[in-house]
């Protein structure tokens, strides 16, 4: 790929991602989708076309205007190089884009063209989604262990070797000593180990040679590492917490259960784990609202994990009323009850087993750690640019010296 290619489209994407922007915008704003998430139907849906058709015009322009300038002093000189799974990772991210994009738009351009609205559900963005993801997941393993520009064969095969053997030993052990059946979660998983596996390589490699070179110990080794070169270790922590988050987005696709059930004081439902004993209602009238609760017993086999309390609240200006949902979260899993309806002392509810959600949040704040780190000013960059620039100062002083 040409120097100019590369360049040229990075600021392609940029400029589609903005765009993209503005379009959800009109969806959600002008009511040309209906949906609990858009807002009714508003005049300001021409201004946003129009500042659409504006942006992709003028962006357009810009771009061919500038294209002469779009040198870059990057090329992509082999397949097999960091660089090259760049490319990879982008692609794969402007499919899953448009696969976002596409099931969007297809009812509104069914509707248009055969008068009858398809409606796309969460069961496709699932199955289209979710390969694009496992590729990324995997990328971000193969990534760190291949060179920039032209990589040789023998150091990705070196460096494949141990996490592509816990990658495969992985897989039947968590078919077989974890009972995790479900084909696609054991991928997921396994790919997961992989890309763990990398990163933690890529750690221990930094840390052996640091404490070879100064005799520290590992934990000041790995501080030392960590901020000695905040860019590169700040994105190994990143995709660390991308990994938690497919981790705990894997467990809660495969094996989620969800019930309704409806009980009469004193009886029990189990779902998972769970055995859940329906204990009553409780009403509590205020003068602006009124709250209703259903209490639940908490049950793993013949031990109490405690009480539960979802509820409705009837405010008096409205007509819907407000579900509180009640939570139970552990690394492991979740539960949630809603209170769906009641008659007398029966209670209609929904039970929901959601197992590694936890993981999905504690890998959103590791995400932010790492970013944190890898955007932290350099003290030391920031001191080499002062002196550059008035060294530069100091000549430009001279210069004009001379010239007096």
């Amino acid at each position: 790929m040409g120097k100019r290619t590369l360049k040229v489209w990075n600021i392609a994407l940029i400029i589609t991602a903005f765009a993209l922007t503005i379009f959800g915008t009109l969806l959600t704003r002008s009511g040309v989708l209906a949906s609990v998430h858009t807002f009714g139907a508003s005049a300001v849906g021409p201004m946003f076309v129009g500042m659409l058709i504006f942006l992709i015009i003028g962006s357009a322009s810009l771009l061919w205007y500038r294209l002469p300038q779009l040198q870059s002093d990057h090329e992509l000189h082999s397949m097999v190089s960091r660089e090259s799974s760049f490319l990879l990772n982008n692609l794969l991210l402007v499919g899953a884009a448009f696969a976002v994009f596409w099931s969007t738009v297809f009812p509104l351009i069914s509707e248009a063209v055969r008068g009858v609205k398809v409606t796309v559900n969460a069961p496709f963005f699932n199955q289209v989604e979710g390969p694009i993801l496992l590729g990324l997941v995997i990328l971000m393993g193969i990534c760190p262990l291949i060179g920039w520009r032209r990589a040789s064969t023998e150091n990705p095969l070196r460096n494949f070797t141990c996490p592509l053997a816990v990658a495969v030993l992985s897989a039947p052990i968590l078919y077989f000593v974890v009972g995790v059946h479900v084909i696609y979660a054991v991928v997921a998983f396994s790919a997961c180990a992989f890309v763990l596996t990398s990163l933690l390589l890529e750690f221990f490699r930094g840390i052996r040679a640091k404490h070879k070179l100064t005799g520290r110990n590992y934990l000041a080794c790995l501080a030392n590492l960590t901020w000695g070169d905040k860019p590169r270790y700040g994105g190994y922590i990143i995709h660390l917490g991308i990994i938690l988050m497919a981790i705990g987005i894997a467990g809660s696709q495969a094996y989620k259960l969800e019930q309704e059930v409806t009980l009469d004081k004193g009886q029990e439902a189990s779902v998972g784990n769970f055995r859940l004993v329906y204990e009553g209602l409780n009403t509590y009238p205020t003068a602006t609202k009124e709250r209703v609760d259903a209490t639940i017993a908490v049950y793993s086999g013949s031990r109490l994990l405690g009480r539960m309390s979802p509820s409705k609240e009837f405010q008096q200006n409205q007509d819907t009323p407000k579900s509180d949902v009640a939570i139970r979260s552990t690394p492991m899993e979740d539960l949630y009850l809603i209170l769906n309806s009641w008659e007398g002392d029966k209670a209609d509810l929904k039970l929901i087993v959601n197992p590694l959600v936890m993981w999905i949040w504690i890998g959103g704040w590791v995400l932010l750690l790492g970013a944190g780190i890898a955007y932290w000013p350099d003290a030391r960059e920031r001191r080499r640019v002062a002196a550059l620039e008035a060294q530069r100062a100091a000549h430009a002083g001279a210069l004009m010296g001379m010239e007096e």
